[in-house]
């Protein structure tokens, strides 16, 4: 329920109880989808014990955010999100406008979920909606003819609302890592294994990474089920500019994890016997007793040396 974080202040330890995330979410009477839209949006901090360990929240934030009268309330408004046909009506626009729009990337959705009809169903925050709307630099995108360039890429199938989600996500992902091989596995949750192998060619690191990933938490169904299969093309980049970005961006953490420490990987064996026993893995600087093979074995392998 509860935990303690250490921290260090003028040389003196202090002791910071922290909750966990479905338990701040109860305290503040938030949704748990109203409590992660907030983390996301950096108006509910949390903190970070070890890398790939969940986050927690301290008492101290809790009491901040609820702060004086009227803070949750604007809190809540803050984080609403809303579908299509809503997000329209508060724009005063058509549905169709709307889905243009977001079409064409001048709505960026928070957030998306499949029905039960395995459609995808993209979800935006009515504060960006009413601001955007309230905008006279976007007017003209409201009201008569859409600009024929903004046409003809729609008219050839354009879709940027998965491209746009994944860019906010990973954002939120790297504003959330502390430690430079979690960015780094940030950047590799969103491309597709080949190109993972590619750039990272120690089994090893990634290995690792693959701990370190982000969990999804959009999972429909078995790696091969027909909503996974939807769930991995939105999560997966495959924009050719955003592809190139996440691979140099890649590479670049790489250099920077490896200096910070080497991914773990098997202990180093102490003797030279052979051993069926599974290889123990550690991590830098733990040490790991190897088991000995039994005694009778290695009395049969000295006979039967000439």
């Amino acid at each position: 329920m509860t935990g303690d974080t250490i921290t260090h202040q003028a040389g003196q330890t202090t002791v910071r109880p922290t909750v966990t995330p479905s338990w701040a979410a109860r305290e503040l009477g938030l949704k748990r989808g109203e409590f992660d839209l907030a983390v996301m949006l950096g108006r509910i901090r949390t903190v970070g014990e070890a890398p790939g360990g969940q986050r927690r929240v301290t008492r101290g934030e809790i009491d901040r955010v609820r702060g004086g009268e009227g803070c949750l309330e604007a809190l809540r408004e803050g984080v609403r999100a809303v579908g299509t046909t809503e997000g329209a009506e508060l724009m005063d626009i058509t549905t169709a406008r709307f889905t243009r729009l977001a079409r064409a990337g001048f709505l960026t959705p928070v957030k998306w979920y499949l029905n039960r009809y395995r459609t995808v169903v993209w979800l935006y925050l009515a504060e960006e909606l009413q601001h955007f709307a309230a905008s006279e630099l976007n007017a003209a995108l409201l009201t008569g003819r859409l600009p024929e360039s903004m046409r003809g890429r729609l008219e050839e199938g354009q879709d940027l609302r998965a491209r746009n989600w994944r860019g906010r996500h990973a954002g939120f992902l790297l504003r959330q890592s502390e430690d430079a091989w979690e960015r780094v596995a940030v950047m590799a949750s969103l491309l597709d294994p080949v190109q993972i192998a590619e750039i990272v060619r120690d089994p090893y690191e990634r290995a690792y990474l693959n701990r370190l990933k982000p969990a999804p938490r959009n999972s429909h169904g078995g790696p091969e089920s027909p909503g996974a299969r939807i769930v991995e093309r939105i999560t997966t980049a495959d924009d050719p500019d955003e592809i190139r970005w996440l691979r140099s961006s890649l590479l670049i953490g790489l250099v920077q994890a490896r200096a910070q420490r080497p991914a773990p990987r098997p202990a180093p064996r102490t003797d030279h016997e052979p051993s069926s026993h599974a290889t123990e893995w550690t991590a830098p600087g733990d040490t790991v007793a190897v088991e000995e093979p039994p005694r009778g074995l290695l009395k049969w392998l000295r006979r039967r040396k000439p």
